[in-house]
């Protein structure tokens, strides 16, 4: 092993730690993004394990001698790493399990006025290239669904009859 350069299995078991995070946090469901972000986290653990240097002796200064000591900086930096992970973990997952609650499902819903902005990028773009395109307001309301519209009366009052 190199003394010198970080270790070949570390740097690749990083690289895949973030790159499998980074294709999981780009899903619509929260149970993947909250698993995402974890592999994330953990990567860039390993990332500070590696920027940490070689192996020294504990940082204490009547202990090691100062050129035999490790750094104790990427220490400190994964520890915050690794609180801020499990935090927002534990955020993700309560808000996965409050959607599935709501919706029986937890996949994030496009924000209706993002779609809004999006129709009328379109028919903008429509009108320059010539077409002749007509929505009316109430067209535009039908096709924008909106989650709370599937929630009614009735299954509010079944909700609270189970409780």
């Amino acid at each position: 092993m190199n003394v010198l350069g970080p270790d070949l299995f570390l740097v690749i078991a990083a690289a895949v730690l973030i790159a499998g995070g980074i294709y999981l946090v780009l899903e619509r469901s929260l149970t993947r993004i909250a698993v995402g972000l974890v592999l994330v986290g953990n990567g860039v653990n390993i990332l500070f394990l590696i920027t940490g240097g070689p192996r020294g002796g504990a940082p204490i200064v009547d202990l090691t001698p100062e050129e035999a000591m490790s750094d104790p900086l990427p220490q400190a930096m994964m520890l915050t790493a690794i609180v801020i992970t499990l935090a927002l973990t534990a955020f993700l997952v309560a808000m996965a399990h409050r959607s599935w609650q709501l919706h029986r499902h937890d996949e994030v819903q496009d924000d209706l006025e993002d779609r809004r902005i999006a129709r009328i990028a379109a028919l903008q773009s429509a009108q320059e290239r010539g077409d002749s395109v007509r929505v009316t307001l109430d067209e535009e309301a039908a096709e924008v669904r909106d989650e709370t519209a599937d929630i009614t009366e009735e299954h509010w009052l079944a909700e609270e009859d189970v409780r």
